[in-house]
């Protein structure tokens, strides 16, 4: 019951903070100096375009009766129409929207393996030569702008061993071999960027947790070390990283915008960048709440492993 009731809390403080997202989004563009239906327009828009779109938006009404309306609508599924398109927000959104969402799984599926394998070689082999060049490799790493190392990947694996696509263009009739082709670079990209952060955290919980008394019981009792890494010392030593990959799930969401336009991937990214340009405001208020929800997703679960897999939470 205890834990029921701390994820229900977790819960009811997520959906208050994303009512909270929806708000200043929808805030933000309303306070834009000029009236709306001109800004999107421009400069060169006649009396008749302008008194048109103002009556598509609604403007003539109060704000606060709009952001009930769009509130609604979002509740029930419908984002709106583009303003550029006249398409439907949800049928714009929804290949670029899949298509980010399998760039998202295999840059983590990359990710899990980059981040857990150099942690536990650091970790055995702690203040060693493997260890310190590890480190100052993840210190590199760590240096490095995400588009650049795009652009060093591309670089590597398109001109000097050219083996991939230079970019990363896919459609509905792409069949899953040229998917995978297409997001090798930028999801390994976004695995790199991600897992530099979490190879750190990583390798010192592992040496915190080698050196704990029970570990070191197991291998006295004759448990293999492997075994004893691998069963007893990684798991536990996932548990303070939760929160760290729960950020990195978050920076999908944000660096996938910059990734996306190095390699001119379709996706969710792309596609914000390009309303912003357009000033399709349906669009971009969409995009940016989709972000928005997957942050706060993101961090809720890490506070509901955090509070199942650590007790001293629980009893805090």
């Amino acid at each position: 019951m205890l834990i029921t009731r701390l994820i229900a809390g977790r819960l009811i403080m997520a959906l208050f903070t994303l009512l909270l997202v929806s708000l200043l989004i929808f805030s933000v563009l309303e306070i834009l100096p000029g009236d709306v239906a001109s800004r999107i327009l421009g400069r060169d828009a006649t009396p008749e375009a302008i008194a048109t779109l103002r009556l598509q938006m609604h403007l003539g009404q109060p704000a606060l009766v709009r952001y009930g309306h769009w509130l609604t609508g979002i509740m029930t599924g419908d984002f709106g129409k583009s303003l550029v398109s006249g398409r439907s927000v949800t049928d714009v959104l929804g290949q670029r929207v899949l298509n980010t969402v399998y760039l998202s799984i295999y840059a983590f599926l990359i990710y899990l393996p980059l981040a857990t394998l150099p942690a536990l070689i650091q970790a055995v082999n702690r203040d060693g030569p493997i260890d310190h060049a590890l480190s100052v490799l993840t210190l590199v790493l760590l240096s490095v702008p995400d588009f650049l190392l795009g652009t060093l990947l591309l670089l590597t694996f398109v001109l000097l061993v050219p083996v991939l696509p230079a970019m990363s263009t896919v459609d509905e009739t792409s069949g899953w071999v040229e998917y995978l082709r297409a997001m090798t670079l930028p999801a390994l990209t976004l695995a790199i960027v991600m897992a530099v952060y979490a190879v750190r955290m990583l390798r010192d919980n592992l040496i915190e947790v080698l050196d704990a008394d029970y570990v070191r019981m197991a291998e006295l009792r004759g448990i293999p070390h492997r075994r004893v890494v691998w069963r007893h010392a990684l798991p536990n030593a996932l548990v303070p990283t939760l929160n760290v990959t729960a950020l990195n799930l978050a920076y999908l969401v944000g660096g996938v915008v910059v990734v996306e336009k190095v390699f001119g991937y379709p996706g969710f990214g792309s596609l914000l960048v390009d309303s912003l340009q357009l000033r399709d405001f349906p669009v971009i208020e969409a995009t940016i709440l989709i972000a928005a929800t997957v942050y706060i997703a993101a961090n809720f679960l890490a506070d509901t492993g955090a509070i199942i897999f650590n007790p001293r939470l629980r009893s805090s």
